[in-house]
């Protein structure tokens, strides 16, 4: 028996990279305009008040203020709360 391995090639080294998904801003977290709230693949969560989606299903804030988690009709949105003070 041969104690050498053969030089065929491993099968090893193919784990890709994580994506970096998930919630960036949680429940009463202040936020600028264009700020990145939630990074997901598919609607999870629905964009609400004062938010939009991207095409990668990515939530922003439109507006400065205070962000908001709501749990209705069994799906979950995103709703900005404006910040009512004059600067």
């Amino acid at each position: 028996m041969a104690h050498k391995k053969g030089v065929g090639s491993t099968k090893n080294g193919r784990d890709s990279i994580g994506k970096r998904l998930g919630i960036k801003k949680f429940n009463g977290s202040f936020t600028k305009p264009g700020n990145i709230i939630l990074r997901q693949r598919g609607n999870k969560y629905y964009s609400g008040i004062n938010t939009y989606i991207s095409k990668d299903f990515t939530i922003h804030s439109k507006i400065y203020g205070y962000i908001k988690y709501i749990k209705k009709y069994n799906k979950t949105y995103v709703y900005i709360i404006p910040n009512n003070k004059k600067k």
